[in-house]
Parts: structure tokens; sequence; C-alpha cells
């Protein structure tokens, strides 16, 4: 039923786990995407017996930004990031989204199996309406197709290379559930021909608080990014929100944002450490001190290697070329497996 190529990228996934993350290129990486994913992600490529598979997501940023320099300069800071944090290309397949144009083929593909009312359930575009219904305008406003058709791109950059985990916040899960879904119908309809994924996610890391308490995120403006010099870590460390409770008195560990920040990048006994000086009544002032340190001691042997990578345009596209090339010769025969499944692209003898 199926052709060598595919036969042969079957049995590759069949002998190991294959992990797929990414980044969409839409700011400067923070601390929220170095725990949540790229840190992660580096360990697991790391293991010689899981495939790893890292992108940038610039066609997932045409969603929410249509700022082209931004975008641009996103992608080259979020690169930068991977490099310099010692991800091996040697080992992982590290490429941009938009450098593997069979992914976006797909895309089209899944979205003539893909049922509206799916796409009617997923949480971005369910959340867009509400905001529109509470601000009394139309249910559509301001949504794109880009907007409502996102867990259908985000199926293709998985499907594509048949990654069998994927490595997701809480909040994520129902996309790889989607994934699923398509993955299914389409397996129903023109044969096996999907891996289907399952979502990965860290029951112990919980998603990273912004400086003002939410979720760490671009779109609240509430990030702390990874790579700010010393004296700009420091400040905006002491713009994080606490209450107004004085040195000595007792303060709750688990609803401070600060705490929860360092626990991200603290040893089990210096979380314990901390959780009692918060007993104990630690100034706030004093909490973001250490915070700062524990932060700044572990980011400052990659901040100047970022630096560097930064003023070289060359080298980070030329890594980002040669991932591209092994993305596609995974992509290439898949795509064509896919248009014979389908009965579209050449006639066959």
């Amino acid at each position: 039923m199926y052709d060598n190529d595919y036969f042969t990228l079957m049995v590759s996934i069949m002998t190991s786990s294959r992990f797929l993350t990414g980044i969409t290129t839409t700011g400067t990486p923070h601390l929220g995407n170095y725990v949540g994913a790229i840190r992660p992600a580096i360990a697991s490529s790391q293991n010689s017996n899981d495939e790893a598979f890292y992108f940038l997501a610039d066609l997932h940023a045409l969603i929410k930004c249509q700022d082209p320099e931004k975008v641009r300069q996103s992608g080259k800071e979020i690169a930068a990031t991977w490099l310099a944090l010692g991800l091996d290309v040697s080992k992982a397949v590290f490429y941009r989204q938009s450098d593997v144009p069979e992914i976006s083929e797909l895309c089209w593909i899944l979205t003539c199996v893909a049922a509206k009312g799916l796409m009617n359930r997923a949480h971005a575009y369910k959340a867009s309406v509400d905001a529109n219904h509470v601000a009394n305008e139309d249910t559509d406003y301001g949504i794109t197709m880009g907007l409502y058709s996102y867990p259908i791109l985000m199926a293709a950059d998985i499907l594509m290379f048949n990654a069998t985990h994927v490595p997701v916040g809480k909040d994520q899960i129902q996309h790889i559930e989607m994934a699923r879904d398509i993955a299914g119908r389409f397996n129903h309809i023109y044969g096996e021909t999907f891996t289907l994924p399952q979502a990965v996610v860290d029951d112990s890391a919980s998603v990273l608080q912004g400086l003002d308490g939410r979720k760490m995120s671009k779109s609240y403006n509430n990030t702390i990014p990874l790579f700010l010099p010393e004296k700009k870590l420091k400040k905006h460390i002491n713009k994080i929100k606490t209450n107004l409770l004085e040195p000595g008195e007792p303060k709750d560990a688990d609803s401070s944002t600060v705490f929860q920040l360092y626990t991200a990048f603290a040893t089990a006994d210096q979380t314990a450490s901390m959780r009692k000086e918060f007993e104990n009544g630690i100034a706030w002032g004093e909490s973001k001190k250490q915070l700062f340190e524990l932060i700044n001691d572990q980011v400052r042997p990659f901040r100047e290697q970022y630096e560097e990578l930064l003023l070289d345009t060359e080298t980070i596209e030329k890594t980002l070329q040669l991932g591209a090339e092994k993305a596609r010769d995974e992509s290439v025969p898949m795509i064509n497996t896919i248009k014979k499944a389908t009965g579209i692209g050449r006639f066959h003898a």
C-alpha cells in the first residue's frame, strides 16, 4: 500500500519516540518559554533513543502579528536562544516552519477532512467570540480564518513528521486532541497514514506567572525576557507584583509569583529553604534579590553566546537551512504518499 520511502519512515518512527516542539515568532524568548519548552526539549534531544524536531513557528506568527520586522527579529532571537543554550543540531532537526512548504500543503489537505464543528470548539476561537459578545461586537469581529483554523496548521506541523510525542502546557492539550481527531478521520477515509500523537504534559511544572501574576505571555506584555542584561533583569524582577505584607510577616509561598518563579530554577533543597524563609516573613525586596541571583547565575554562561549569535545572522541562517534540508528529506516523500492516497498529484503507471 505504501511506497518504500514511506515504509522506511515508518520503521524509523516505530523504533524510537519522536518529539516535536515549536515556538511562535512573535516576541523575545522569555523565562516561560525557557522553562516550559526550551529547557526540557534540549534535555530530551540529548536522549539518543529519541528523535527531536524543533522549529520556529513563523507561519503561526502571522495569526497574531502583521509587523514583518517584529516577526523576523523574533525568529532570529528564538533561533539564537536555542543555539546559545546548547541545542545539538547534529542530533535534533531544527528548522523554520515556512522553509518546509509541504507543511502548508498538508494543512490544506487536512482542512478538507477537519470538521467545522471541531474548529468551533477551539479554545482560542471561543475566547475571541466571548470577548466580542462582552464588547457588544459582531460575533466574528476581528477573527481571521488563520485564528479559526489554527489547530489545523498545528496538526499539519505534527502529522507531517508523524511525531509521537508533543510537549505542551495544559492549555494546549486540546490542540493535540484535535490533531488526533483529524489524523483519525484522514486514516479512516484514505487508509492508515498518520501516527496518532500524544500530548506530553509535565504535571510537576506549572505555567510560569508573569510580572502581574497572570500566565507569562507576550499577549499580556508581562514577560521577563530570558537574556536581559543583568541590570535590566534585576529591574524586571523588581516589578513583580506582590502584596503589602511587611518584613517579618509570614507570607504564602504558594500564591506568590516570586516563589513560583524561584522554584522553576531552584533545586529541591533551595526550594525548601526559600519556603521556610517565606514562612518566617522574608522581605519582598530580599526575596526578589535572591530570585535575581538564582536566575542570573543560570543564564549568565549563555548570555554572551546569545548576543554574539544575534550579530551573526549568517550562522543562524545556515543552521536553519541545514535543518530544513533534513526536515524536507522526510516531508517530501511523506507529502507524495499523502497525495497518492488522496488521488491528487502526478499520475502513476
